[in-house]
Protein backbone atom coordinates (compact mmCIF):
# COMPACT_ATOMS: atom_id res chain seq x y z
CA UNK A 1 0.00 0.00 0.00
CA UNK A 2 2.77 2.44 0.91
CA UNK A 3 4.59 1.69 -2.35
CA UNK A 4 1.45 2.30 -4.38
CA UNK A 5 0.71 5.58 -2.62
CA UNK A 6 4.29 6.70 -3.15
CA UNK A 7 4.07 5.92 -6.84
CA UNK A 8 0.82 7.86 -7.08
CA UNK A 9 2.40 10.89 -5.41
CA UNK A 10 5.38 10.72 -7.78
CA UNK A 11 3.04 10.49 -10.76
CA UNK A 12 1.07 13.52 -9.56
CA UNK A 13 4.25 15.55 -9.03
CA UNK A 14 5.58 14.59 -12.43
CA UNK A 15 2.32 15.61 -14.08
CA UNK A 16 2.34 18.92 -12.21
CA UNK A 17 5.95 19.59 -13.17
CA UNK A 18 5.23 18.78 -16.80
CA UNK A 19 2.20 21.09 -16.67
CA UNK A 20 4.35 23.90 -15.25
CA UNK A 21 7.02 23.43 -17.89
CA UNK A 22 4.37 23.42 -20.60
CA UNK A 23 2.86 26.68 -19.27
CA UNK A 24 6.30 28.28 -19.08
CA UNK A 25 7.05 27.27 -22.65
CA UNK A 26 3.72 28.70 -23.79
CA UNK A 27 4.39 32.01 -21.96
CA UNK A 28 7.88 32.26 -23.44
CA UNK A 29 6.52 31.61 -26.92
CA UNK A 30 3.82 34.27 -26.39
CA UNK A 31 6.43 36.78 -25.21
CA UNK A 32 8.56 35.99 -28.24
CA UNK A 33 5.54 36.49 -30.50
CA UNK A 34 4.78 39.84 -28.85
CA UNK A 35 8.39 40.95 -29.21
CA UNK A 36 8.31 39.91 -32.84
CA UNK A 37 5.11 41.89 -33.42
CA UNK A 38 6.64 44.96 -31.76
CA UNK A 39 9.72 44.64 -33.94
CA UNK A 40 7.54 44.41 -37.03
CA UNK A 41 5.55 47.47 -35.95
CA UNK A 42 8.77 49.40 -35.31
CA UNK A 43 10.10 48.42 -38.73
CA UNK A 44 6.86 49.50 -40.40
CA UNK A 45 6.97 52.80 -38.50
CA UNK A 46 10.55 53.31 -39.66
CA UNK A 47 9.45 52.63 -43.21
CA UNK A 48 6.85 55.38 -42.84
CA UNK A 49 9.67 57.72 -41.67
CA UNK A 50 7.88 58.42 -38.37
CA UNK A 51 10.14 59.22 -35.46
CA UNK A 52 9.48 59.14 -31.76
CA UNK A 53 9.82 62.89 -31.38
CA UNK A 54 9.96 65.74 -33.87
CA UNK A 55 11.88 68.10 -31.58
CA UNK A 56 15.13 67.44 -33.36
CA UNK A 57 13.60 68.25 -36.71
CA UNK A 58 11.97 71.36 -35.32
CA UNK A 59 15.27 72.59 -33.97
CA UNK A 60 17.08 71.93 -37.24
CA UNK A 61 14.41 73.74 -39.31
CA UNK A 62 14.52 76.97 -37.33
CA UNK A 63 14.21 80.10 -39.41
CA UNK A 64 17.37 82.13 -39.93
CA UNK A 65 16.38 85.67 -38.98
CA UNK A 66 18.10 88.49 -40.85
CA UNK A 67 18.59 92.06 -39.63
CA UNK A 68 18.47 93.44 -43.16
CA UNK A 69 16.50 94.43 -45.15
CA UNK A 70 13.80 96.27 -43.18
CA UNK A 71 10.31 95.55 -44.48
CA UNK A 72 8.07 98.65 -44.72
CA UNK A 73 4.40 97.78 -45.22
CA UNK A 74 2.45 100.88 -46.29
CA UNK A 75 -1.28 100.91 -45.54
CA UNK A 76 -3.81 103.72 -45.63
CA UNK A 77 -7.37 104.75 -46.37
CA UNK A 78 -8.47 105.21 -49.97
CA UNK A 79 -7.53 108.70 -51.09
CA UNK A 80 -4.90 109.28 -48.40
CA UNK A 81 -2.11 109.47 -51.01
CA UNK A 82 -0.64 106.05 -50.29
CA UNK A 83 0.58 105.26 -53.81
CA UNK A 84 2.00 108.77 -54.23
CA UNK A 85 3.77 108.35 -50.90
CA UNK A 86 5.23 105.07 -52.15
CA UNK A 87 6.46 106.86 -55.26
CA UNK A 88 8.20 109.45 -53.09
CA UNK A 89 9.89 106.72 -51.03
CA UNK A 90 11.15 105.02 -54.19
CA UNK A 91 12.52 108.30 -55.53
CA UNK A 92 14.22 109.02 -52.21
CA UNK A 93 15.94 105.63 -52.09
CA UNK A 94 17.18 106.02 -55.64
CA UNK A 95 18.47 109.57 -55.10
CA UNK A 96 20.29 108.63 -51.84
CA UNK A 97 21.75 105.39 -53.23
CA UNK A 98 19.73 103.39 -50.73
CA UNK A 99 19.32 99.81 -51.85
CA UNK A 100 15.57 99.37 -52.07
CA UNK A 101 13.24 96.65 -53.30
CA UNK A 102 9.66 97.43 -54.33
CA UNK A 103 6.65 95.14 -54.14
CA UNK A 104 3.09 95.84 -55.30
CA UNK A 105 0.21 93.85 -53.75
CA UNK A 106 -2.66 95.80 -55.32
CA UNK A 107 -4.06 93.71 -58.19
CA UNK A 108 -6.68 96.30 -59.22
CA UNK A 109 -4.38 99.30 -59.81
CA UNK A 110 -4.28 100.31 -63.47
CA UNK A 111 -0.94 102.12 -63.57
CA UNK A 112 1.87 102.61 -61.07
CA UNK A 113 4.08 105.72 -60.98
CA UNK A 114 7.04 103.55 -59.99
CA UNK A 115 8.58 100.30 -61.17
CA UNK A 116 7.92 97.27 -58.96
CA UNK A 117 10.40 94.41 -58.62
CA UNK A 118 7.58 92.05 -57.61
CA UNK A 119 4.11 92.85 -58.94
CA UNK A 120 1.02 90.80 -58.13
CA UNK A 121 -0.40 91.78 -61.54
CA UNK A 122 2.30 89.69 -63.22
CA UNK A 123 0.90 86.58 -61.53
CA UNK A 124 -2.81 87.24 -60.98
CA UNK A 125 -5.22 88.75 -63.50
CA UNK A 126 -7.74 90.68 -61.48
CA UNK A 127 -10.49 90.87 -64.10
CA UNK A 128 -10.18 87.18 -64.95
CA UNK A 129 -10.61 86.35 -61.27
CA UNK A 130 -13.76 88.47 -61.13
CA UNK A 131 -15.15 86.81 -64.25
CA UNK A 132 -14.22 83.25 -63.29
CA UNK A 133 -15.52 83.38 -59.71
CA UNK A 134 -18.38 85.81 -60.42
CA UNK A 135 -17.14 88.39 -57.90
CA UNK A 136 -17.41 92.11 -57.40
CA UNK A 137 -14.46 94.54 -57.16
CA UNK A 138 -13.66 93.96 -53.48
CA UNK A 139 -14.21 90.20 -53.73
CA UNK A 140 -11.93 90.09 -56.77
CA UNK A 141 -9.15 91.93 -54.92
CA UNK A 142 -9.48 89.67 -51.88
CA UNK A 143 -9.49 86.47 -53.94
CA UNK A 144 -6.51 87.66 -56.00
CA UNK A 145 -4.58 88.37 -52.81
CA UNK A 146 -5.51 84.94 -51.43
CA UNK A 147 -4.27 83.23 -54.59
CA UNK A 148 -1.01 85.18 -54.47
CA UNK A 149 -0.51 84.27 -50.81
CA UNK A 150 -0.43 80.57 -51.67
CA UNK A 151 2.96 81.17 -53.33
CA UNK A 152 4.29 83.74 -50.89
CA UNK A 153 7.02 81.41 -49.62
CA UNK A 154 8.67 81.86 -53.01
CA UNK A 155 8.57 85.64 -52.52
CA UNK A 156 10.29 85.29 -49.14
CA UNK A 157 12.97 83.02 -50.58
CA UNK A 158 13.53 85.50 -53.42
CA UNK A 159 14.09 88.35 -50.96
CA UNK A 160 16.33 86.14 -48.80
CA UNK A 161 18.64 85.53 -51.74
CA UNK A 162 19.01 89.30 -52.21
CA UNK A 163 19.04 90.20 -48.51
CA UNK A 164 22.75 91.04 -48.38
CA UNK A 165 22.31 93.64 -51.14
CA UNK A 166 19.15 95.36 -49.83
CA UNK A 167 18.40 97.96 -47.16
CA UNK A 168 14.62 98.30 -47.45
CA UNK A 169 11.71 96.44 -48.99
CA UNK A 170 8.79 98.78 -49.75
CA UNK A 171 5.43 97.00 -49.88
CA UNK A 172 2.39 98.73 -51.38
CA UNK A 173 -0.96 97.25 -50.28
CA UNK A 174 -4.44 97.41 -51.86
CA UNK A 175 -6.35 100.69 -51.71
CA UNK A 176 -9.16 99.05 -49.72
CA UNK A 177 -7.38 98.92 -46.38
CA UNK A 178 -9.73 96.40 -44.78
CA UNK A 179 -8.91 93.82 -47.46
CA UNK A 180 -5.31 93.67 -46.27
CA UNK A 181 -5.53 94.43 -42.56
CA UNK A 182 -8.49 92.18 -41.69
CA UNK A 183 -8.09 89.29 -44.14
CA UNK A 184 -6.34 85.98 -43.62
CA UNK A 185 -4.01 86.64 -46.56
CA UNK A 186 -2.91 89.96 -45.05
CA UNK A 187 -2.13 88.27 -41.74
CA UNK A 188 -0.17 85.50 -43.50
CA UNK A 189 1.90 88.01 -45.49
CA UNK A 190 2.62 90.14 -42.42
CA UNK A 191 3.65 87.15 -40.29
CA UNK A 192 5.80 85.75 -43.11
CA UNK A 193 7.71 89.02 -43.31
CA UNK A 194 8.00 89.46 -39.54
CA UNK A 195 9.31 85.92 -39.02
CA UNK A 196 12.25 86.54 -41.36
CA UNK A 197 13.04 90.27 -41.39
CA UNK A 198 12.48 93.35 -39.19
CA UNK A 199 9.04 94.61 -40.21
CA UNK A 200 7.43 98.02 -39.68
CA UNK A 201 3.91 99.11 -40.62
CA UNK A 202 3.28 102.64 -41.87
CA UNK A 203 -0.22 104.08 -41.63
CA UNK A 204 -0.73 107.00 -44.02
CA UNK A 205 -3.14 109.68 -42.73
CA UNK A 206 -4.86 112.32 -44.87
CA UNK A 207 -3.88 115.45 -42.90
CA UNK A 208 -6.39 117.97 -44.38
CA UNK A 209 -9.33 115.65 -43.70
CA UNK A 210 -8.09 114.91 -40.18
CA UNK A 211 -8.56 118.57 -39.24
CA UNK A 212 -12.06 117.48 -38.21
CA UNK A 213 -11.79 116.01 -34.66
CA UNK A 214 -14.23 113.20 -35.52
CA UNK A 215 -12.21 112.15 -38.59
CA UNK A 216 -8.99 112.44 -36.60
CA UNK A 217 -10.38 110.11 -33.91
CA UNK A 218 -11.52 107.61 -36.58
CA UNK A 219 -7.98 107.51 -38.00
CA UNK A 220 -6.46 107.05 -34.57
CA UNK A 221 -8.84 104.18 -33.77
CA UNK A 222 -7.94 102.48 -37.03
CA UNK A 223 -4.23 102.97 -36.33
CA UNK A 224 -4.71 101.45 -32.88
CA UNK A 225 -6.53 98.44 -34.35
CA UNK A 226 -3.72 97.88 -36.89
CA UNK A 227 -1.12 98.03 -34.12
CA UNK A 228 -2.83 95.38 -32.02
CA UNK A 229 -3.83 93.27 -35.01
CA UNK A 230 -0.34 93.02 -36.54
CA UNK A 231 1.66 93.26 -33.27
CA UNK A 232 4.34 95.19 -35.14
CA UNK A 233 5.86 98.67 -34.75
CA UNK A 234 3.65 101.38 -36.26
CA UNK A 235 4.65 104.73 -37.72
CA UNK A 236 2.03 107.38 -38.45
CA UNK A 237 2.77 109.35 -41.63
CA UNK A 238 0.65 112.52 -41.82
CA UNK A 239 0.61 113.02 -45.57
CA UNK A 240 -0.15 116.16 -47.63
CA UNK A 241 1.60 118.57 -45.28
CA UNK A 242 2.07 120.85 -48.28
CA UNK A 243 -1.73 121.45 -48.11
CA UNK A 244 -2.19 121.50 -44.32
CA UNK A 245 0.42 121.27 -41.57
CA UNK A 246 0.19 118.42 -39.13
CA UNK A 247 1.15 120.30 -35.93
CA UNK A 248 -2.50 120.42 -34.81
CA UNK A 249 -2.63 116.60 -34.86
CA UNK A 250 0.56 116.29 -32.82
CA UNK A 251 -0.83 118.82 -30.33
CA UNK A 252 -4.09 116.88 -30.01
CA UNK A 253 -2.11 113.70 -29.35
CA UNK A 254 0.11 115.32 -26.73
CA UNK A 255 -2.40 117.57 -24.90
CA UNK A 256 -5.79 116.15 -24.03
CA UNK A 257 -7.25 119.53 -23.05
CA UNK A 258 -6.52 121.04 -26.46
CA UNK A 259 -8.44 118.24 -28.14
CA UNK A 260 -11.31 118.73 -25.69
CA UNK A 261 -11.42 122.43 -26.58
CA UNK A 262 -11.59 121.53 -30.29
CA UNK A 263 -14.74 119.43 -29.78
CA UNK A 264 -16.34 121.60 -27.08
CA UNK A 265 -18.50 123.46 -29.60
CA UNK A 266 -20.20 120.22 -30.66
CA UNK A 267 -22.66 118.76 -28.13
CA UNK A 268 -23.83 115.74 -30.13
CA UNK A 269 -23.51 112.11 -29.12
CA UNK A 270 -20.57 111.71 -31.52
CA UNK A 271 -18.57 114.41 -29.78
CA UNK A 272 -19.25 112.84 -26.38
CA UNK A 273 -18.05 109.47 -27.66
CA UNK A 274 -14.96 111.07 -29.22
CA UNK A 275 -14.16 112.79 -25.95
CA UNK A 276 -14.34 109.47 -24.07
CA UNK A 277 -12.23 107.67 -26.66
CA UNK A 278 -9.52 110.34 -26.52
CA UNK A 279 -9.07 109.53 -22.83
CA UNK A 280 -8.71 105.80 -23.63
CA UNK A 281 -6.15 106.45 -26.40
CA UNK A 282 -3.93 108.69 -24.30
CA UNK A 283 -1.62 105.78 -23.43
CA UNK A 284 -1.61 104.69 -27.08
CA UNK A 285 -0.28 108.09 -28.19
CA UNK A 286 2.73 107.96 -25.85
CA UNK A 287 4.44 105.03 -27.61
CA UNK A 288 3.52 106.07 -31.16
CA UNK A 289 5.93 107.58 -33.65
CA UNK A 290 4.41 110.30 -35.87
CA UNK A 291 5.97 112.29 -38.69
CA UNK A 292 4.62 114.78 -41.21
CA UNK A 293 5.49 114.18 -44.85
CA UNK A 294 4.64 115.60 -48.25
CA UNK A 295 4.55 113.17 -51.13
CA UNK A 296 4.67 116.06 -53.61
CA UNK A 297 7.57 118.11 -52.24
CA UNK A 298 9.37 115.36 -50.34
CA UNK A 299 9.37 117.26 -47.06
CA UNK A 300 9.76 115.09 -43.97
CA UNK A 301 11.05 111.99 -45.77
CA UNK A 302 14.38 112.08 -43.89
CA UNK A 303 12.53 112.21 -40.58
CA UNK A 304 10.36 109.36 -41.75
CA UNK A 305 13.32 107.05 -42.46
CA UNK A 306 14.80 107.99 -39.07
CA UNK A 307 11.54 106.87 -37.45
CA UNK A 308 11.70 103.65 -39.49
CA UNK A 309 15.21 102.88 -38.20
CA UNK A 310 14.10 103.49 -34.61
CA UNK A 311 11.09 101.23 -35.13
CA UNK A 312 13.29 98.50 -36.63
CA UNK A 313 15.51 98.67 -33.54
CA UNK A 314 12.41 98.50 -31.35
CA UNK A 315 11.29 95.45 -33.30
CA UNK A 316 14.56 93.65 -32.54
CA UNK A 317 14.42 94.54 -28.84
CA UNK A 318 10.72 94.10 -28.03
CA UNK A 319 8.53 92.70 -30.78
CA UNK A 320 10.86 89.91 -31.89
CA UNK A 321 10.87 88.38 -28.39
CA UNK A 322 7.08 88.26 -28.40
CA UNK A 323 7.12 86.83 -31.92
CA UNK A 324 9.58 84.11 -30.91
CA UNK A 325 7.44 83.28 -27.89
CA UNK A 326 4.32 82.90 -30.03
CA UNK A 327 6.21 80.82 -32.58
CA UNK A 328 7.58 78.53 -29.84
CA UNK A 329 4.09 78.06 -28.42
CA UNK A 330 2.73 77.25 -31.87
CA UNK A 331 5.60 74.80 -32.44
CA UNK A 332 4.92 73.13 -29.08
CA UNK A 333 1.27 72.63 -29.91
CA UNK A 334 2.22 71.21 -33.30
CA UNK A 335 4.65 68.75 -31.68
CA UNK A 336 1.98 67.63 -29.22
CA UNK A 337 -0.44 67.08 -32.07
CA UNK A 338 2.15 65.02 -33.98
CA UNK A 339 2.95 62.91 -30.91
CA UNK A 340 -0.73 62.28 -30.35
CA UNK A 341 -1.16 61.15 -33.96
CA UNK A 342 1.91 58.89 -33.75
CA UNK A 343 0.68 57.27 -30.54
CA UNK A 344 -2.73 56.77 -32.08
CA UNK A 345 -1.17 55.19 -35.15
CA UNK A 346 1.00 52.91 -33.01
CA UNK A 347 -1.99 51.73 -30.99
CA UNK A 348 -3.95 51.06 -34.16
CA UNK A 349 -1.08 49.03 -35.61
CA UNK A 350 -0.68 47.03 -32.39
CA UNK A 351 -4.40 46.40 -32.34
CA UNK A 352 -4.50 45.25 -35.96
CA UNK A 353 -1.28 43.17 -35.50
CA UNK A 354 -0.12 43.95 -38.99
CA UNK A 355 -3.30 42.76 -40.68
CA UNK A 356 -4.85 44.65 -43.57
CA UNK A 357 -7.47 47.05 -42.29
CA UNK A 358 -10.29 48.21 -44.54
CA UNK A 359 -11.02 51.85 -43.84
CA UNK A 360 -14.66 52.82 -43.63
CA UNK A 361 -15.14 55.89 -45.76
CA UNK A 362 -18.85 56.07 -45.07
CA UNK A 363 -19.76 55.73 -48.75
CA UNK A 364 -21.46 52.37 -48.27
CA UNK A 365 -23.51 53.70 -45.39
CA UNK A 366 -24.37 56.71 -47.48
CA UNK A 367 -25.45 54.53 -50.39
CA UNK A 368 -27.52 52.40 -48.03
CA UNK A 369 -29.19 55.49 -46.61
CA UNK A 370 -29.92 56.80 -50.10
CA UNK A 371 -31.32 53.40 -51.14
CA UNK A 372 -33.50 53.25 -48.02
CA UNK A 373 -34.72 56.77 -48.64
CA UNK A 374 -35.59 55.90 -52.25
CA UNK A 375 -37.48 52.80 -51.08
CA UNK A 376 -39.37 54.90 -48.55
CA UNK A 377 -40.27 57.38 -51.30
CA UNK A 378 -41.50 54.51 -53.52
CA UNK A 379 -43.61 53.15 -50.68
CA UNK A 380 -45.05 56.60 -50.02
CA UNK A 381 -45.86 56.99 -53.72
CA UNK A 382 -47.52 53.55 -53.80
CA UNK A 383 -49.55 54.46 -50.73
CA UNK A 384 -50.56 57.71 -52.39
CA UNK A 385 -51.61 55.79 -55.52
CA UNK A 386 -53.60 53.30 -53.43
CA UNK A 387 -55.27 56.15 -51.58
CA UNK A 388 -56.12 57.83 -54.89
CA UNK A 389 -57.62 54.56 -56.21
CA UNK A 390 -59.65 54.11 -53.03
CA UNK A 391 -60.82 57.68 -53.25
CA UNK A 392 -61.87 57.27 -56.88
CA UNK A 393 -63.61 54.00 -56.07
CA UNK A 394 -65.44 55.59 -53.14
CA UNK A 395 -66.39 58.60 -55.23
CA UNK A 396 -67.79 56.33 -57.96
CA UNK A 397 -69.78 54.33 -55.38
CA UNK A 398 -71.09 57.55 -53.87
CA UNK A 399 -72.16 58.73 -57.34
CA UNK A 400 -74.04 55.43 -57.89
CA UNK A 401 -75.71 55.72 -54.49
CA UNK A 402 -76.71 59.30 -55.23
CA UNK A 403 -78.25 58.23 -58.55
CA UNK A 404 -80.19 55.43 -56.82
CA UNK A 405 -81.41 57.86 -54.20
CA UNK A 406 -82.54 60.23 -56.90
CA UNK A 407 -84.48 57.43 -58.63
CA UNK A 408 -86.06 56.37 -55.36
CA UNK A 409 -87.18 59.86 -54.50
CA UNK A 410 -88.66 60.35 -57.93
CA UNK A 411 -90.54 57.04 -57.66
CA UNK A 412 -91.89 58.02 -54.30
CA UNK A 413 -93.04 61.33 -55.69
CA UNK A 414 -94.74 59.57 -58.58
CA UNK A 415 -96.40 57.19 -56.19
CA UNK A 416 -97.43 60.03 -54.01
CA UNK A 417 -98.80 61.80 -57.01
CA UNK A 418 -100.72 58.69 -57.90
CA UNK A 419 -102.04 58.10 -54.40
CA UNK A 420 -103.17 61.62 -53.72
CA UNK A 421 -105.60 61.74 -56.63
CA UNK A 422 -107.04 58.39 -55.61
CA UNK A 423 -107.58 59.72 -52.09
CA UNK A 424 -109.28 62.81 -53.47
CA UNK A 425 -111.45 60.71 -55.72
CA UNK A 426 -112.56 58.62 -52.77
Amino acid sequence: MDIDSGLKILNIKSTEESGHTQMESEESSALKANDKEKEEITESMDKLHIEESSSGLAGSSSINFKRKPVIIIVVGMAGSGKTTFMHRLVCHTQSRNIRGYVMNLDPAVMTLPFAANIDIRDTIRYKEVMKQFNLGPNGGILTSLNLFTTKFDEVISLIERRADHLDYVLVDTPGQIEIFTWSASGAIITEAFASTFPTVVTYVVDTPRSANPMTFMSNMLYACSILYKTRLPLVLAFNKTDVAQHEFALEWMQDFEVFQAAISSDHSYTSTLTNSLSLALDEFYKNLKSVGVSSVSGAGIEAYFTAIEESAQEFMETYKADLDKRRAEKQRLEEERQKENINKLRKDMEKSKGDTVVLNTGLKDREARIRAAMMDEDEVQEEDIDEDDDFERLSEEEDVIDEDEDEVTLHEKDIGGMVQPRETMN
